[in-house]
């Protein structure tokens, strides 16, 4: 089929779409430790289910201790670290503008790649991330009544999402080193990162169960369980993110090129515009769209580098 790759690749788009609008429902409804705490779980299960439909096994092969060493890291700073940043910008200043942000998250990895695995910049790479930059700064600055210049948002909500895309972008980076430790003769190679994903879910649980106990303890967990509107909520949240939206945006780069791949699912900061608006009535203004489309030519022009 003609352009299969460029069709899954917008379909996950509108995947991460819902995931960021339903993470933005369920962290105002249940909390951001419950939520992420029940996602991990419910990633945890479904992992386990694939993997003995596919191999016979719940448990995924082909890995050493190495290799789980850097998945259980990736899963600290990326789900733990990121998530937590991430859903907590939702709750501050909503999922639109939080993936907005998350258009940096290729910027971290680039970053983190020239630090870690001494992979070069090139000059497009720069200029990407500058337009990247420029596209958020127009959407999220305004003319202040003592400055030129003000932050539309709350600069709490904004770090937390900086710090989101920041921790993303690492944390892919060290899923590929953990990666590179896996021995496909005992795994199909496109089972290796639902594998890796397996042990970043498990960093994940311990993590967010052992903040929620330290900050509230379990009792909003036994609450949320009998929630029926909240736990459909984490459900599908987990469906249309680390399960679906990973496993799809795996199948994509099959059928098409990485850089065309990865552009089209970048368009997650201009879908949710509409559906923010319809959900949450958050105003679309012209600097909103501008915005956000500038950003998506900026992670294009970061691939095409």
């Amino acid at each position: 089929m003609a352009y299969l790759g460029e069709l899954i690749s917008i379909g996950v788009a509108f995947s991460w779409t819902a995931t960021a609008l339903l993470s933005e429902f369920g962290s105002k409804r249940m909390g951001n430790l419950t939520l992420n705490v029940l996602r991990m779980a419910l990633a945890l299960l479904f992992s386990l289910v694939m993997f003995t439909m596919v191999v016979g096994s719940p448990f995924p092969a082909g890995g050493n201790w190495q290799a789980y060493g850097w998945m259980l890291l990736s899963g600290l700073v990326g789900y733990v670290i990121g998530d937590y940043c991430l859903f907590q910008c939702y709750i501050i200043i909503g999922s639109r503008y939080g993936q907005l942000f998350m258009t940096l998250a290729p910027l971290a990895a680039a970053l983190m790649a020239w630090v870690s695995l001494g992979q070069q910049m090139s000059a497009m790479s720069i200029v990407a991330m500058m337009v990247t930059l420029l596209g958020i700064g127009i959407s999220v600055l305004g003319r202040g009544s003592h400055h030129k210049l003000s932050l539309k948002l709350p600069l709490n909500g904004v770090l937390f999402a900086v710090m989101a895309a920041m921790c993303q972008g690492i944390g892919l980076v060290l899923s590929k080193i953990g990666m590179d430790y896996y021995d496909t003769a005992q795994m199909p190679a496109w089972l290796v990162p639902f594998s890796a994903n397996f042990f970043r879910c498990i960093a994940g649980i311990i993590g967010f169960s052992l903040l929620l106990f330290l900050r509230e303890g379990f009792t909003p967990l036994r609450d949320a369980l009998s929630d029926k509107k909240g736990m459909t909520v984490a459900t599908a949240t987990t469906i249309f993110g680390p399960f679906v939206g990973v496993g799809f945006s795996l199948m994509a780069v099959q059928y098409t090129s990485a850089g065309i791949a990865s552009t089209l699912m970048a368009l997650t900061p201009i879908i949710i515009l509409l559906p923010s608006w319809w959900l949450f009535r958050q105003p679309i203004t012209w600097k909103a769209v501008v915005g956000a489309v500038i950003s998506v030519v900026g992670v294009s022009l970061f691939f095409l580098g």
